[in-house]
């Protein structure tokens, strides 16, 4: 036995080496999906912003403020499993809301001037959070004015100091209080912070009448003494913070099913749950719903590749020991006689390196999941493949060996009724697939997850019927042509394409797979190209609080910036249909005010794909409404002219024109309208304030550009305060174009989706070029005795490979193009079912086609013809082509 093993070692081994291929891919695939997947579940956690992320519970004071620590640790525990064991940090607070409680002083500007709304929160991990820089912690005794800390900030804008006295008024009456102390937080992105953003970032007044919004820090006895004496009810608050370490997306489900329970549990009388974390994981679970998806179609594709392949070197091993096998047959061996023989030889072989090519998948960083009945499969599949070739194989005892290089003139009825039921199999997979859709995470349901192989199957067998009239019709052009080799060339892919069906069903289902990732690919990067159009319209988009009216003639002198254009953006505006007795209002809407000629310069030099319409760019100053750019709901409302409500006053304008987005007005905006600055009518003491400006340029200094534009922020703050201000309202942010498309790659389950393409490009690649290989080696035999006759002619060697280019062509080149056609088509057949969507929300999904896909397809041919020509060169070695016509050496 060991002799025969190393006697066929090639076989052997070939057979071993695909084996364990397989089982590593079907190891390894799983554990980095889950790998990816969790890794991506846990970055999009941690990116949630507090109010989506954490889990809060929020009642009315109805006790003592300091009684709500007790049940801090108490609700922890009753949160619907499995969150009590991932609750990380947890907080809780009492807080007078600031929009019902003004504070006042005897010192300016306390004294008067504009409102001041001033919020107070006892919190528990304040104190360790922070450290103070003058005066001490709050601690309000029985009747005393109620003590209170704030942030240098704070301090800075409203001139406070340890000392100072205060009054907080209410709907009810006020409370006195005192200023104790002045902090500064350790670090201002502690979680701690989250809920006291306007004590460290208080709010300054941006018009006349515009109050300022602060917060300060109190604890539990002054809670209740401002909420006793203002009449202002306190709010109880338990915030649980999820570690995203914790999760993992095999408990996605449960997760969010337990968020949903948490939201719809009545915790105390009059308590409100405040989370929307069931729905970013909701959202994450349909990523990684689509994406499994696309796996499952990628690996389904590489997977039958890999099995057909098997059964190529299984089946070449069996014809290359035909006569070994007759003999045997013939001196009266029985057909299981020559099974045992052959799985005599795998069984020491095949499942060893099944096994090995497990143990090297299960080291991939990842999680597994139930029993691998995949791999046992394949160990049976491997060492039983050439067994049953074999015996199927000398059913019939003959002693004349049959030309293997002759086709049937006419298919047989089994082999139509196959080939039928196949095309059948492919339709109606089709059907069923746009009906119900691919689930992996529901169980597999391996027929549908097949359904693309089938398409490119069918593809395949449809390529071979068809395949020979156009050669037929090449070898008549060819046989009037000079010289020999190309009528020999073509006339041999005619007669061959029955023979190489095997290797180039495998060749098609390699390339589609390989395609069909790159087409989804360059679908979604043009989806994600058009979501960051939208969202950042040019090469850099500024965004501050309030800046300077004059801010740009600052802005362009900044190293690397181009142009600029101002831009105003205000949520939740008022819209009406007129401002007469009989006006309606219709709702809020979301405005941006563009600087049209500007912004239409700044998007050119960007080079960004963006149209700005004409309604826009030509318009000027007049008396009447101005032209506008609404959304189709928008549209909807009104019959005629409408207003607006821009920056506190009422705007009016007609609609010039309808679209479904608008660069700059965010993704998923239904109700927005978009006025042209330049139209506008302006007063010199009521100007419009820009409030973000869109940036064109190469190479901005992006430090030097934040500085300039906290420095105009400052400047207008100064000019409405009447004092000088040390710190912008809202620092200035800086997001590019290049930055914004980065990060929706980085974002949900895309690693997933990199790990599917990149698969299914080297993959199909790969077992492409072994499928080229395999149809080389499928008639070395009779190519070598043809060859060996031809150099007895004058052939010469590199005739010989010029033949070899001949007769591989038209086979190789019918099996790209019609493996790239499937895998351009599987996008369109499969529709919804891929959930594309899903991975550039905001924006429709369309087909898109990269020429680089295709030029791919053709170097694929280069490469697939390079490695035919490497394979036959090593054959003819091998066969010793000079001794192929020697008696009894017809068949080597």
């Amino acid at each position: 036995m060991v002799r025969r093993i190393r006697a066929y070692g090639a076989h052997v081994g070939l057979l071993a080496v695909l084996g364990l291929v397989a089982a590593l891919l079907v190891t390894a695939a799983p554990r980095l999906t889950s790998g990816y997947a969790d890794r991506g579940l846990r970055a999009d956690v941690a990116r949630l912003p507090h109010l989506v992320r954490d889990v809060s519970i929020t009642a009315p004071r109805r006790a003592p403020a300091a009684a709500g620590q007790a049940d801090l640790d108490r609700y922890a525990a009753a949160l619907p499993q499995p969150l009590p064991a991932l609750v990380e940090r947890r907080w809780y607070a009492a807080s007078l809301d600031e929009e019902q409680l003004l504070a006042s002083g005897d010192e300016p500007p306390m004294d008067g001037g504009a409102r001041k709304m001033f919020g107070l929160r006892a919190q528990t991990g304040v104190e360790e959070a922070a450290e103070l820089t003058a005066g001490r912690w709050p601690r309000t005794e029985a009747g005393g004015p109620a003590e209170v800390a704030v942030s240098e900030a704070v301090a800075e804008m409203l001139s406070l100091r340890p000392g100072h006295r205060l009054r907080f008024t209410g709907q009810g009456g006020h409370a006195l209080g005192r200023l104790v102390g002045v902090f500064a937080p350790r670090d201002a992105g502690d979680p701690v912070w989250d809920d006291l953003q306007d004590a460290l970032h208080p709010i300054a007044p941006l018009l006349d009448g515009d109050p300022y919004i602060v917060a300060g820090v109190t604890d539990w006895a002054g809670v209740d003494a401002v909420s006793a004496g203002s009449g202002v009810v306190a709010v109880n608050g338990w915030r649980y913070r999820v570690d995203e370490r914790r999760l993992d997306t095999a408990t996605l489900g449960a997760v969010t099913a337990a968020v949903a329970e948490t939201r719809r549990t009545e915790w105390t009388p009059g308590a409100v749950v405040q989370t929307s974390l069931d729905v970013a994981l909701a959202r994450f679970a349909g990523q990684l719903h689509a994406v499994r998806a696309l796996l499952a179609v990628v690996q389904a594709g590489l997977t039958a590749s890999l099995l057909g392949l098997i059964l190529l070197a299984a089946r070449l091993a069996v014809l290359r020991r035909r006569d070994e096998f007759a003999l045997l047959r013939a001196r009266g061996a029985a057909l299981r006689t020559i099974g045992l023989r052959t799985l005599a030889e795998a069984a020491p072989v095949q499942p060893l390196a099944v096994l090995v090519g497990w143990l090297v998948g299960m080291r991939v960083p990842g999680r597994a999941d139930g029993t691998p009945w995949a791999v046992l499969l394949l160990a049976v599949l491997t060492t039983a493949v050439v067994p049953t070739l074999a015996m199927l194989a000398q059913r019939r005892v003959g002693v004349v060996a049959g030309r293997t290089d002759m086709a049937r003139q006419r298919p047989s009825v089994r082999r139509l009724t196959v080939e039928a039921g196949v095309l059948v199999l492919a339709g109606l997979g089709v059907v069923l697939l746009r009906r119900r859709g691919l689930d992996p995470g529901g169980g597999v349901d391996v027929y549908l997850a097949s359904v693309p192989v089938l398409v490119a199957v069918a593809a395949a067998l449809v390529a071979m019927r068809l395949l020979p009239w156009p050669l037929r019709l090449a070898g008549r052009l060819a046989a009037g042509a000079r010289g020999a080799l190309l009528f020999l060339g073509v006339a041999r892919a005619g007669r061959g394409a029955p023979v190489a069906l095997g290797p180039l069903a495998v060749l098609i289902v390699a390339v589609s797979t390989g395609v069909f990732g790159g087409v989804v690919t360059t679908t979604v990067g043009a989806a994600r190209d058009r979501a960051a159009t939208l969202t950042v319209p040019a090469d850099a988009w500024l965004t501050g609080y309030t800046f300077t009216p004059d801010a740009a003639d600052a802005l362009t002198r900044v190293p690397g910036v181009q142009a600029v254009a101002r831009v105003r953006v205000d949520s939740n505006r008022r819209l009406q249909s007129g401002t007469g007795p009989q006006a309606r209002p219709l709702g809020q809407v979301r405005v941006l005010v563009v600087d049209g000629p500007a912004f239409a310069e700044v998007v050119a030099r960007s080079g960004v794909d963006v149209d700005v319409p004409a309604a826009l760019r030509a318009v000027t100053r007049d008396d009447g409404p101005v032209p506008a750019i609404v959304s189709p709901r928008v549209a909807a409302l009104l019959d005629d002219d409408a207003v607006v409500d821009v920056q506190g006053r009422l705007y009016g304008f007609h609609v010039a024109g309808v679209a479904d987005a608008f660069p700059g007005v965010g993704l998923g905006t239904e109700r927005f309208v978009v006025l042209p600055w330049q139209a506008l009518p302006e007063y010199a003491y009521t100007p419009i304030i820009p409030n973000r400006y869109l940036v064109a340029g190469d190479d901005i200094d992006e430090a030097q550009l934040l500085g300039v534009a906290d420095d105009e922020q400052r400047r207008r703050q100064s000019d409405v305060l009447g004092a000088p201000v040390t710190r912008p309202q809202l620092p200035a942010t800086l997001e590019t174009w290049r930055g914004y498309r980065q990060s929706l790659d980085r974002a949900g389950a895309n690693d997933v989706l990199t790990l599917a393409f990149a698969a299914g490009a080297a993959g199909g690649t790969a077992l492409a070029v072994l499928a080229v290989g395999f149809a080389v080696v499928a008639d070395a035999a009779g190519r070598g005795r043809m060859l060996s006759r031809l150099r007895t002619l004058g052939l010469s060697a590199g005739h010989g490979r010029r033949l070899l280019v001949y007769e591989l062509v038209p086979l190789v080149l019918v099996a790209a193009l019609t493996g790239a056609a499937v895998g351009v088509a599987l996008p369109r057949i499969l529709g919804p079912t891929l959930g594309l969507s899903a991975f550039a929300p905001g924006v429709p999904i369309r087909d898109h086609l990269d020429p680089l896909v295709l030029a791919s397809v053709l170097g694929l041919v280069v490469l697939g013809l390079v490695a035919g020509l490497a394979v036959e060169n090593l054959m003819n070695r091998r066969m010793r082509l000079g001794e192929v016509l020697r008696l009894g050496e017809e068949n080597p």
